[in-house]
């Protein structure tokens, strides 16, 4: 018939056979045993296209890596007879039937081949017996990395190819095309990570019980990105440094100001470090992160420490001068700044000077003032309120204390040269 003669014209491998078989004589051989058994060890060539990096994990210390895996290998029990030299094309059934490389990743914690919508198994056979073998796989991987530097630092990852059960004198693997044997799509991209580069190597590993194996490795390397740690971490530490010296400008007779003021820097610094040891592993050495939050945090801390001494050197100089003028009838003659250490007002005018032991709160005497009517003459309380809005900040000058006036040129001065060293070193 016509059908008949025409697909004599056609080549065979344009024809598909009943059964496989028929074609590749696979019941023929002992597909058990690697090609070429007794002989010389079979070259496999790998060659491998990365698809994505899918996650970096700094707790788990690990990355996952979708990748198509590609075998090239010999087998002239797979050879056939073809007219135009065409190849054969199968997918997954067949692999259960014939001789496959057993590479298997090492480290590597899970990995799985997609099977959707089925198995991502491709294997190619030639006529002279060449075969090749491809897979597509998403593998996650043990990444020895270095936290040293975090959030500064650079890690470099690998992802390690080798035979589980045939040693170099059985399987000789090797990169197909040298270092052009490792590709990846132009498009992958990280969150927190920017690839500078990936390339590829070889060497053995040694196991005593089996002996040496050939490895192969894909390298790459990832610098972390520092943006956003600086607007997390880095940034809200300088922000807090900074408002703890605002106590230092604070008079120092303001304690719940300045008490409230450097415990809430204090805490606030505490979360900070918080937030960025949860989301790292719990390593036994300290990181670059650890070393900026704790200075930062020892700075805050050291402004709370400057006011306890500048209140308590304050209180000493306070009793000696009380020493030097003595009782005079149950009456001390105060100045402004030690009669603010009772009321906590600010007292300018002579006639506040004088107070009895137990002076009454500043709430009580402008309770009294709003009562009395001060329609046609000042009182000597608004007389000192109006006296006060013009000499505010002269009042504060003078009553500075020496350690607040020295603590504003040093504490700055000092952080500044540390961040220009931390900078420096790590960056």
């Amino acid at each position: 018939s016509k059908r008949e003669i025409k697909m004599r014209k056609l080549d065979s491998t344009k024809v598909r056979p009943l059964k496989t078989e028929q074609l590749l004589h696979i019941e023929d051989h002992d597909f058990a045993l690697r090609p070429g058994f007794g002989g010389s060890p079979i070259p496999v060539g790998i060659d491998v296209q990365v698809e994505s990096i899918d996650s970096i994990s700094e707790v788990d210390m690990d990355f996952t890596m979708t990748l198509y895996l590609r075998h090239y290998w010999k087998d002239e029990r797979l050879s056939f007879r073809s007219n135009k030299n065409k190849s054969m094309t199968f997918d997954g059934r067949l692999i259960k039937k014939i001789w496959v490389p057993d590479v298997f990743f090492v480290h590597s914690k899970r990995s799985f081949i997609h099977d959707t919508t089925v198995e991502n198994i491709m294997l190619r056979v030639y006529p002279d017996g060449n075969v090749l073998f491809s897979l597509r796989i998403t593998v996650s991987a043990m990444c020895f990395m270095d936290f040293s530097r975090f959030p500064l630092d650079t890690q470099n990852c690998s992802l390690e190819l080798e035979s589980y059960a045939y040693n170099e004198d059985d399987l000789m693997l090797y990169w197909k095309h040298g270092n052009k044997s490792l590709s990846t799509d132009e498009h992958i991209s990280l969150s927190q990570f920017f690839i500078e580069e990936f390339s590829a190597s070889s060497g053995l590993a040694f196991y005593s019980s089996t002996g040496w194996y050939n490895r192969l490795f894909i390298n790459f390397a990832l610098r972390r990105h520092i943006f956003f740690f600086v607007l997390q971490s880095y940034f809200p530490a300088m922000l807090m440094v900074m408002l703890s010296w605002v106590s230092f400008w604070i008079d120092r007779r303001a304690v719940p100001a300045r008490v409230s003021l450097g415990i809430t820097t204090v805490l606030t610094m505490s979360t900070i470090m918080t937030g960025v040891s949860a989301s790292m592993p719990q390593v036994s050495y300290i990181k670059a992160v650890d070393v900026y939050l704790w200075i930062s945090f020892l700075f805050v801390f050291l402004s709370v420490i400057e006011y306890a001494a500048v209140n308590y050197l304050t209180t000493i100089e306070e009793r000696k001068q009380l020493k030097k003028r003595g009782k005079a009838s149950g009456m001390y003659s105060m100045d402004a700044v030690q009669a603010m250490a009772f009321d906590g007002c600010y007292h300018d005018a002579v006639e506040d000077m004088d107070l009895s032991p137990f002076p009454e709160p500043c709430e009580e005497n402008e309770t009294r003032a709003s009562q009395t009517n001060i329609s046609n003459a000042d009182t000597p309380r608004l007389k000192r309120k109006r006296s006060l809005k013009g000499n505010v900040g002269r009042i504060i000058l003078q009553n500075n204390h020496v350690i607040d006036t020295y603590s504003r040129i040093i504490f700055p001065s000092v952080y500044i040269v540390f961040n220009f060293f931390y900078w420096g070193l790590y960056i």
